[in-house]
Parts: structure tokens; C-alpha cells; sequence
């Protein structure tokens, strides 16, 4: 009778899940388990948000450019900001679509989703839950999502931008880093700085970009594609004083340590000068490395160096207080893999010690073997970004790695030198997952493949991904020994 159930639970599972071919329709997972899933109306999905709003969990997902039928209206919508009730994971509700920009792909949608509590901004309505998006490539905008069922728009905080991408807000000042293609400036995508501590009256700081990117540069840097341009800020707020900043996202990556109260209070007018006035340092990779997201994991009590032990002049040799911490302060930087079917540099996962912040120093990296043939399923293979949220059940223990058509891998990162894999999950294709194409024109060669494009946690240390081959959204959670190297609550 057990093994009847067991049957079908994984029929129901599979219809569950859609078509799909036999190969594809086998779950592949190790220490990753599925425990929900969402089909998101089929639409391209960029980047998931978790916000717990009162006794409810609300799933927010950004999407890239598309059209397709919102059932809850019955209308063709352009593809925006989905929104979930995720309260119970195993059955996620689906309460609502915010239309994004018109276009495909890039061109459109609104791919980036952050979101703050009225109580926590320091000029924000105390009753209010707001968000924060990109809208296509041409701006940013704030809503009231305080009913979840029934979000309106507050403001645009700018408009007329000829590119964005990932953005981040501090909830606590409500600084926002809005990634944004100045039409002035000399790359796609620079960062504008706003006080979004009153969402529905907008207040500009400043721009900021790297040397030769500002108007009237004396040498202007190439408009080359995407290179050096900026794809996502990480603030650690005022206690941390810094923000991370990656360029280059798949070639010629910058990381950048930059101190945010100069960045916020220093000279502002676009100088050279100025810009690298906040500029704590700079480490340049190899021309072929990538850095999309750069995730800093700051204090790691680097497993293996309890023992270390440092002689201070004037103490006993072997005394008790000759040891001193062993924390170590990282940066994981993350390479976009941009090519179908392995065409072009291998992008991975390097691991950035910034202990000594004007010395940073590469000391690993991370990558996934192709011994599953996954250069030839379809569609890429490779790394694209990790969690950003910092809940203390993951935060500098395990990592989670958005892999393309190798679905998430999470990573054990108590000791950044030596990261190692501890699970992964890839999910099905369904029959809306789209087809990934070698290539351009009525010739090319396609194959039906999900994409993990993005991923993200919540504070309850469920796993959620993002699939941009329109597969939905997977909630999943850690098994097995892979579990045992989080903190869960006892």
C-alpha cells in the first residue's frame, strides 16, 4: 500500500509539473527537495523576493519581457511583477500581475522586485508594506502592496533610462542603488542613488559609476555590449558602512569596495575625482571573468582555523590570549554564463578574500563539472547569481547558485577556501517551458530546457528559483546531510 501512494504522488506530481519529455520529466536532485511550485502563467522569471507581511508570506517575482494571459482577468498582459502567497509553500496562491513594460526578452518587462515595511522607514507610512521595481528599461517605480491582492502605483522615481537592473534598498534609511542606463553617460548601465525613505516623494542623491563612464570623460570608456557595466549593489547599511558593486558581467569584471558614507555625503558632481573619492579599492579579474553578482560573506569563522594561534609581542608563548579571532571577511563573485551550449569562457564562482579590504586576493573557485552533459541538453550551463538575502540559518554556511540548465546548487562556504557542493536540485521541463536556440533564424538548431536564472531564501530557509524558460517558480528545501550544515532554529 506504501509503495501505491508513493506511485501516485509521483504521477500527480508529474502532471503537476506538465508535459515535458521523458529525459526532462525526471526530477534530477540531491540534499534539494521539491515542496511547491508555481507556474507564474507561464512567464519568463529574473529575480524572487519572500516578505513576510503580518502573518502571511508574499512571494514577489520580477519578469523579463513578454505577453501572456493573466487568467485572473482574463486579459494579455505584458509580463511585470507577479505576486504569491507562499504562506503555506506547498500551495501557493497566486494573487496578482503588475504589467511591465512592453517587449521581449531584455526589452521589457520589470525583471527587479526589493520591498519594505512603512514601519521601518524612517519617513514611510508605519501602516504600509511597499515595492520597490524596475519598469522595462526605462525606469523605476515605487507601489503600495500593503494588500498584496491589490497593489497601486505610488511614484516613478525616474523615467527615460536606456537600460536597468538589479537595484537594492536599505529598509532601515531607505537609501535605493538603482541600476540605470543614463542616456549622458558613457555605458549602459551606471547607478543612480535616491532617498527612498518616503516611497511616494522620491529624493535624489547622486550618480555613480566607475572613472571614464561620466558625462564630458576626458577618455570615455567603449560602448562595448555589457562590459563593465554595473549589474546589482549590495549595501551593507550604515552599521557596515560599504557597498559592493560588480562590473562586467560575463567579461573584464571590477569588483568594488566603496565606503558608502563618502558615496552618500561626499562631493556628488560626476568628476573623476568625485568618483573615486568613495573608493575604498578596486581588484580587476582576468579579461574573461564575469562578475553579475558580487555576495559579500563578511565574519566567516573559516572552519579549520579555531586552532590558529598568533604570537603578540609581550605575551607567553602558548599563552591564552596568543589567540586571537579567526574570522575572515569574503566576497563570492559571480559570473553571468551567457552563452548557449557552452559557446564562449567558462564563468564560475570565485571567492574574493577582503580581509585586508586594499588587498583583496582570489583564493578559490567554485564551478560545476559537465558530467551530466549539460553543455549538450540546450539552452546555458553555467553560473548566473546567488541568494541575497542574509538569514542567519544560511548566511556564511551555505551559498545557493542560480546554474542555468544545471538548476541551484547550494555550496558550503564555511570555508571559503576550499567551497565544496553539498546539493543541487534541476527541475522538469512543463509544457511551457520554452525552447533555447543555438544560435538565430528559422535554421537554428532548439531545445526545450528550463533556465534557473535566479534564486532566493526566506527567513524560514526555504529555497525558491526562478526559471526564464517560463517554467515558474520552485520552492524547495534542504535534506539529508546538506541540512545539517545550516542553522535552523532547534
Amino acid at each position: 500500500m506504501r509503495r501505491l501512494h508513493w506511485i501516485v504522488a509521483a504521477v500527480a506530481l508529474a502532471l503537476a509539473l506538465g508535459a515535458g519529455t521523458a529525459a526532462q520529466q525526471r526530477i534530477d536532485k540531491s540534499n534539494m527537495e521539491l515542496i511547491g511550485y508555481d507556474d507564474l502563467q507561464g512567464r519568463s522569471a529574473y529575480q524572487p523576493l519572500v516578505h513576510k507581511q503580518g502573518d502571511r508570506w508574499i512571494l514577489y517575482m520580477g519578469h523579463h519581457g513578454g505577453n501572456v494571459l493573466n487568467p485572473l482577468n482574463g486579459k494579455m498582459e505584458p509580463n511585470g511583477t507577479s505576486i504569491v502567497d507562499v504562506t503555506n509553500p506547498k500551495q501557493p496562491k497566486y494573487l496578482a500581475h503588475i504589467p511591465g513594460d512592453a517587449g521581449q526578452g531584455e526589452g521589457g518587462g520589470a525583471q527587479m522586485v526589493r520591498v519594505c515595511d512603512g514601519s521601518e522607514l524612517p519617513r514611510a507610512d508605519r501602516s504600509k508594506v511597499y515595492l520597490l521595481r524596475s519598469f522595462g528599461t526605462v525606469g523605476h517605480e515605487t507601489w503600495d502592496v500593503t494588500d498584496p491582492a491589490k497593489p497601486s502605483r505610488l511614484a516613478v522615481v525616474v523615467i527615460g533610462l536606456k537600460d536597468t537592473h538589479k537595484n537594492w534598498w536599505e529598509c532601515d534609511t531607505g537609501i535605493a542603488y538603482l541600476v540605470s542606463g543614463d542616456p549622458a553617460w558613457h555605458t549602459l548601465r551606471m547607478t543612480k542613488i535616491y532617498d527612498l525613505s518616503d516611497p511616494a516623494k522620491p529624493v535624489f542623491i547622486r550618480d555613480f559609476g566607475l572613472p571614464g563612464q561620466q558625462p564630458g570623460a576626458a577618455n570615455p570608456t567603449p560602448m562595448t555590449g555589457h562590459f563593465q557595466d554595473v549589474h546589482g549593489p549590495i549595501s551593507t547599511g550604515p552599521r557596515g558602512n560599504r557597498v559592493y558593486f560588480g562590473w562586467g558581467y560575463n567579461a573584464n569584471a571590477v569588483l568594488q569596495i566603496v565606503d558608502r558614507e563618502k558615496l552618500l555625503n561626499g562631493p556628488k558632481e560626476p568628476t573623476e575625482a568625485n568618483l573615486l573619492y568613495p573608493q575604498i579599492s578596486r581588484l580587476d579579474l582576468a579579461p574573461i571573468d564575469g562578475s553579475h553578482t558580487v555576495m559579500p560573506l563578511l565574519g566567516v569563522p573559516v572552519e579549520g582555523f579555531q586552532t590558529q594561534r598568533v604570537q603578540r609581542p609581550g605575551v607567553a608563548p602558548g599563552g591564552a590570549s596568543a589567540t586571537i579571532a579567526t574570522k575572515r571577511d569574503f566576497i563570492a563573485v559571480i559570473g553571468e554564463e551567457s552563452g548557449n551550449e557552452c559557446i564562449g569562457e567558462r564563468q564560475m564562482v570565485r571567492f574574493v578574500d577582503v580581509t585586508t579590504e586594499t588587498k583583496a586576493t582570489g583564493v578559490s573557485t567554485f564551478t560545476v563539472p559537465d558530467s551530466g552533459g549539460f553543455c549538450g541538453r540546450g539552452g546555458r550551463f553555467g553560473p548566473h547569481s546567488s541568494n541575497e538575502n542574509m538569514t542567519p540559518i544560511y548566511y556564511n554556511r551555505v551559498l545557493f547558485v542560480a546554474y542555468f540548465n544545471a538548476g541551484v546548487r547550494a555550496v558550503d562556504v564555511r570555508d571559503p577556501y576550499h567551497p565544496k557542493e553539498i546539493g543541487y536540485f534541476i527541475p522538469a521541463a512543463t509544457s511551457k517551458t520554452s525552447q533555447q536556440c543555438l544560435g538565430r533564424g528559422a535554421n537554428a538548431p532548439c531545445k526545450v530546457q528550463i533556465q534557473t536564472n535566479n534564486v532566493e531564501v526566506d527567513e524560514r530557509g526555504y529555497i525558491y528559483t526562478a526559471d526564464r524558460a517560463n517554467t515558474g517558480v520552485h520552492i524547495l528545501e534542504l535534506a539529508g546531510a546538506a541540512r545539517k550544515v545550516a542553522r535552523f532554529p532547534s
